[in-house]
């Protein structure tokens, strides 16, 4: 993974901070700045790891990078663990690419959300300097490098902010790129703003192939957002996309699984928001669609009803 954190005393705080490059131990329980290494090591490990496929139209390597982006309140433990989820889950489904995250400071306590959007719009070009530019700019003729962006609850700002960043910059608006699978479950931006024409998606839809949008309609975390804290536009990650939606962009309703398994996370009040990370429908959905081999009216973990793609219940 890479962070934006600020270290200090051995440690990353809630800070803003300049990117390090980690290789974080298995058996490690955190990560801290001793796990930094040279970013030229670290991308090279990253690509060496990602190319496990062949394209079968070429027989030529093709890598798969899938970048996950967290959302505010998360401590580095809980960023950690949620990544090895992704990860774990993958690799158990044959996934032969490469599982990264990008780390962006975020405090522990949902009192901090108004300060934590802030420091998501600050950090988001970092996102697109040192992560997505530089893999970007690494694609080769030989060598077809896929790039898939996970991003949850805030992490979706941070991601939407960056495509916005990136159109302003010339090194990368000087030539074509995109990103293959960008997955948002339980985003934290308001449905509007994901119209088609809107100004704040506008560079999102343009430089990705696919989004596919996972929403739940019992994601108490997004209720408290739309309530308490930034009005009451209704959040894409429990609403839904609204109706005028480039092609590009596919719902998936979370809603009747979470009813299905919510029972297994007790009195957790926003279990809505963060079944995602421990359910292996969705992971299994979310594998399937950054693959790319089959329709999104076909993957095997969806069903559809009235026109409406369905995350299958059990």
């Amino acid at each position: 993974m890479f962070t934006v954190r600020k270290a200090s005393k051995g440690e990353y705080g809630s800070e803003p901070g300049s990117a390090r490059f980690l290789e974080v131990p298995e058996q490690a329980k955190t990560f801290t700045p001793d796990h930094q290494i040279k970013k030229s090591d670290w991308i090279k490990k990253v690509l060496d790891e990602s190319t496990g496929r062949f394209n079968p139209s070429t027989n030529e390597p093709m890598g798969d990078i899938v970048m996950y982006v967290h959302g505010f309140n998360n401590s580095v433990e809980t960023t950690l663990k949620r990544h090895r989820y992704i990860k774990a889950a993958f690799e158990k489904f044959g996934f032969q690419g490469s599982v990264i995250s990008f780390d962006w400071p975020s405090h522990d306590t949902p009192l901090n959300y108004l300060e934590d959007r802030w420091d998501a719009k600050q950090t988001a070009n970092q996102l697109v300097k040192e992560g997505i530019a530089s893999f970007v700019k690494l694609q080769r003729p030989e060598c077809e490098i896929n790039l898939h962006l996970m991003a949850h609850s805030m992490g979706t700002y941070v991601v939407r902010e960056a495509f916005d960043d990136a159109d302003d910059r010339r090194t990368l608006a000087s030539f074509s790129w995109s990103i293959s699978q960008v997955l948002l479950f339980g985003a934290d931006i308001s449905a509007s703003s994901m119209a088609e024409g809107s100004s704040k998606s506008s560079s999102l839809y343009r430089h990705c192939n696919r989004l596919t949008n996972y929403y739940n309609h019992f994601d108490s975390a997004l209720k408290l957002s739309n309530i308490k804290r930034v009005g009451v536009a209704p959040r894409v990650g429990r609403v839904g996309l609204p109706q005028d939606v480039p092609r590009k962009a596919v719902d998936v309703n979370c809603t009747s699984r979470f009813e299905s398994v919510k029972a297994v996370f007790g009195d957790d009040e926003f279990a809505g928001h963060r079944f995602y990370f421990e359910d292996e429908t969705f992971l299994r959905d979310a594998y399937l669609t950054i693959l790319g081999d089959t329709d999104r009216s076909s993957i095997a973990t969806r069903s559809v009803e009235n026109g409406n793609l369905i995350l299958t219940p059990g």
